[in-house]
């Protein structure tokens, strides 16, 4: 056993040292894509049915539903533009098509504009300048149309694994998240670090009680001292609202899960930073601006997190769960990885690897990782993951005012 253990790390070992490579899609501005989408962006919520129209008649198109764009003011209005403007330059995106109604305060010209800054091909259409929908979605997927062919025709290029940017994440936490797959996904980040990538930390409200641990790896005060003022800031929204978060218990289904306390799920969900130093705490759906381990201000909401950490550049994410969860993106590939073996038996059709086989004495983290980190590789060259496969287009901005 001893020897059969020893062999599986020296394996993962070799994970570390070995120059680990993938195809990807160069864009214009230097990075790098996993897949070739053409987004059809609604500004608006008034707009969402109409591009998905769009998606309906012209196959390589990908769009989401929401409900913002308008009523908004201040820094919400900010960083639901930053959103919008991120998830269209995202390096999966080829190009981008933002369709506005025309009278809301998020314009699509002014994304529209943000968005042509990385050099990808954008073009801006007005439900109300082209007289309705059904003209609409005629312009629209004609534009779509020539904009998927010009896609189909970028090849892949051979590209490091210090291109990409991993956005990790667990939901539906139980007694085996920190033993399991949130350990095995911090092994992996250390390993993307090794190789000169970025890996994103996100859930501010699940990392209360483990900040701590987080500002002792700061790269410096100015970085420690961020760490704790999210905290601080996520806090008081809570308490705002009438509640002390620190003192709450998780959600029902984290309870159920085995989880105890909120700090309990915050030691746990902390592991999947691993062990390497913490080079900077960004802002919502901003951009790393620094290699290495990232902290992106989000909160535990999954779909919200998500949508903020492809916003900010991640082309794959990986997500835990002890509980199972079906959620997807629309443009990231997103890896779900299972805590526990009979939730990863009983909802197979969208889970995409088991982390249970560390709980069961099969595999060490170490493996895990390793393994994860393989998926990794697979999934940048092309492979679907299950939320792919059945269209999981899940999208949610983090509000952080209120609508006028």
């Amino acid at each position: 056993m001893f020897i059969t253990l020893k062999a599986k790390e020296e394996g993962v070992t070799r994970l570390f040292n070995e120059k680990l490579q993938f195809w990807g899609y160069r864009r214009p501005d230097g990075r790098v894509g996993v897949r070739n989408h053409v987004l059809i962006l609604p500004t608006i919520t008034c707009a969402t049915q109409t591009a998905q129209r769009v998606t309906e008649l012209v196959s390589g198109t990908v769009t989401f539903i929401h409900q913002h764009g308008c009523a908004q003011v201040g820094t919400d209005y900010d960083q639901t533009a930053r959103t919008y403007a991120g998830m269209g330059m995202n390096p999966n995106v080829y190009g981008v098509i933002v369709l506005g109604l025309g009278c809301e305060t998020h314009q699509a010209h002014r994304i529209g504009d943000e968005i042509a800054k990385c050099g990808k091909p954008v073009e801006t259409v007005s439900i109300q300048e082209h007289g309705g929908t059904l003209q609409t979605i005629a312009e629209v997927a004609k534009i779509a149309v020539k904009m998927v062919q010009d896609a189909s025709m970028v090849q892949r290029e051979l590209c490091d694994f210090s291109e990409l940017i991993v956005g990790t994440e667990c939901g539906g936490s139980d007694a085996c998240s920190g033993l399991s797959a949130n350990p095995a996904v911090g092994r992996t980040s250390d390993m993307l670090v090794e190789h000169g990538g970025t890996a994103i930390l996100a859930e501010t409200t699940e990392l209360i009680g483990a900040e701590h641990l987080l500002a002792n790896r700061a790269a410096n005060d100015s970085v420690a001292k961020k760490a704790y003022a999210v905290i601080k800031m996520m806090e008081n929204r809570s308490i705002q609202m009438g509640v002390d978060i620190r003192t709450g218990n998780p959600s029902p289904g984290n309870i159920e899960g085995g989880l105890s306390s909120l700090e309990e799920k915050s030691l746990g969900a902390a592991t999947k930073s691993g062990t390497t130093r913490l080079e900077e705490v960004i802002d919502y759906a901003e951009r790393p601006t620094k290699k290495g381990l990232v902290w992106m201000d989000t909160p535990g909401h999954d779909i919200e997190q998500l949508t903020g950490m492809v916003a900010g550049g991640a082309q794959i994410v990986l997500f835990t769960s002890g509980r199972g969860t079906p959620t997807g993106s629309p443009i990231a590939p997103v890896i779900k990885i299972s805590t526990n073996t009979p939730m990863f038996e009983r909802m197979n059709e969208n889970m995409d690897l088991d982390a249970g086989t560390i709980v069961d004495g099969k595999e060490t983290v170490g493996e895990v990782g390793g393994r994860i980190m393989k998926e990794i590789q697979a999934v940048a060259n092309g492979k679907l993951t299950k939320a792919e496969i059945l269209k999981q287009h899940d999208f949610g901005i983090w509000r952080i005012g209120p609508t006028f």
